[in-house]
């Protein structure tokens, strides 16, 4: 299991970061990277999309363009799951988060060609880079410490403020280049910023030891001839479905949003029941995931909301948001800044929180917390745009204090959603565990994005309010059955 690696497997003793392994300072730094081109392409896609032809974007209806923003975001953390396969059965974690970077940057070089196509073949990319590079680091992070350690919370805090600073910094650049001057612009920059973060990872790699350098349960002869051959078999398929709705004349942005988000969910739940029925797991194991599900329900209906910040609340900055200062326009996109700087004030704050209180906050109260902070966040929202019924401009201060109950509803659930899934993996799933963790952000998405679409035929202030009331209630279901889920973790069955 990742978090109990034998010490020899564990990076070499040496100089800290931060009084945590100085592995942590590589994999901070590649994370950061990651994440700024991610979310710096992020920060301008949905305003790219429905920008007009004249203005060089796609002319996208907004309910079609969150659609697609969803099911991207879906496809980013599905592939997280047969990256974290490749890892454990191939290649190892190591090698496969450098290839997953490499193929990332491919990919925003390709959206930053000037063509109509690029976008969607850039994506493509990304997506697949992604589900390499993602899970893989997250499980290299656990595998710096012992599963009950109290450090193991704060130090994947840590690793987060990584995430957040790059996330922090993305928009801010890739927001002015591709608003005030180029989409395409905007998207070279992020692929600026994955190129750093893959030269980081090969120049710091010495810091890592033998962590993730093996797979944790690789296949040999025959058995990886076989998988091989499936996985080629699966490629097939998917072509000859692209084929198929080409021919039939189906090819189109909503047919195909809609059948992966249709996917998504379809995958997650063959997935779990495939770990379920295994009868080489334990009593305690089949107990832990158990315990798992209703964390992972929980983080997808948090992820349903959280990352409509990207679409739904980007195009309220853009429309109906006053964002003049002295006589500047500042960029719609820099509102997405705000988010990762809380993060960053925020995070050692709750990792300090999280090491002070031990094990007397359990982790499904923890993720109950995050719930009912992301539902208040829209609960404001509603305020917001009711402000804005009939035209007016509103203060961005609504949205600043929109993210900032988020972030901690984040803090409370995220770091502490990857902590936990290192320690309830099954040994046989060790990395594909990580890659079902972001599977929870892939079913809140693909289902956000759907969801989203009802932003255009619903009023605003009824559509932030009935789903951030919904995410209310779910996390006061959370708190009343904490004790059972806790039970469910510690093996009790």
């Amino acid at each position: 299991m990742a978090g109990d690696a034998p010490v020899a497997n564990r990076p070499p003793a040496g100089r800290t970061f931060f009084g945590h392994p100085r592995a942590l300072a590589t994999l901070f730094l590649t994370e950061m990277w990651e994440r700024f081109s991610f979310y710096g392409m992020r920060a301008i896609l949905v305003l790219y999309l429905t920008a007009e032809l004249a203005d060089d974007g796609l002319g996208l209806a907004e309910s079609t363009a969150n659609a697609v923003y969803g099911t991207y975001n879906a496809m980013v953390y599905l592939m997280a799951l047969p990256g974290g396969w490749v890892a454990d059965r191939l290649i190892g974690a190591r090698r496969s988060v450098l290839w997953g970077g490499v193929v990332i940057a491919a990919g925003h070089y390709v959206m930053a060609v000037p063509a109509r196509w690029s976008v969607f073949a850039g994506m493509t990319l990304i997506v697949f880079g992604t589900g390499l590079l993602k899970p893989n680091i997250s499980t290299m992070v656990g595998d710096l410490y012992d599963r009950d350690s109290p450090r193991r919370d704060a130090g994947f805090s840590i690793f987060y403020m990584g995430i957040n600073l790059g996330a922090f910094i993305a928009p801010l650049i890739t927001g002015f280049l591709g608003e005030k001057i180029n989409w395409h612009l905007g998207f070279g920059a992020a692929a600026i910023g994955m190129t750093f973060g893959v030269l980081q990872y090969v120049l710091g790699g010495r810091n890592l030891g033998e962590a993730g350098a093996r797979p944790a349960d690789p296949l040999l002869g025959a058995d990886r001839r076989r998988a091989l051959t499936r996985v080629g078999l699966a490629a097939a398929a998917v072509l000859v479905v692209v084929v198929v709705l080409a021919v039939a004349g189906l090819f189109t942005v909503d047919t195909v949003v809609n059948l992966l988000a249709a996917v998504t969910v379809l995958v997650t739940i063959g997935y779990f029941a495939r770990i379920m029925l295994d009868r080489e797991l334990s009593a305690t194991e089949r107990s832990r995931m158990k315990a798992y599900v209703w964390l992972f329900v929980f983080a997808a209906a948090f992820w349903l909301i959280y990352d409509q910040a990207g679409s739904v609340l980007n195009l309220f900055a853009a429309e109906r948001t006053d964002r003049d200062v002295a006589g500047f326009t500042f960029p719609a996109s820099w509102l997405q800044s705000v988010n990762p700087i809380l993060i960053i004030i925020g995070a050692p704050l709750f990792a300090l929180l999280w090491l002070r209180l031990g094990h007397r906050v359990s982790t499904p109260v923890k993720f109950a917390v995050g719930l009912v902070l992301n539902g208040l966040s829209f609960v404001l929202m509603a305020a917001a745009a009711r402000a804005a019924v009939g035209g007016d401009l509103v203060s961005p201060w609504w949205l600043v204090a929109v993210y900032a109950i988020q972030v901690a509803g984040e803090l409370s659930l995220s770091p502490v959603g990857l902590s936990a899934t290192t320690k309830l993996a099954p040994v046989k799933y060790a990395s594909q565990m990580m890659g079902l963790w972001f599977l929870a952000t892939a079913v809140g998405d693909a289902i956000g994005g759907q969801v989203a679409r009802l932003a255009d035929t619903w009023s605003e202030p009824v559509y932030f309010l009935t789903f951030g009331l919904a995410s209310v209630a779910l996390g006061l279901g959370a708190v009343m059955f904490a004790r059972q889920i806790r039970a469910l973790m510690a093996g009790i069955h």
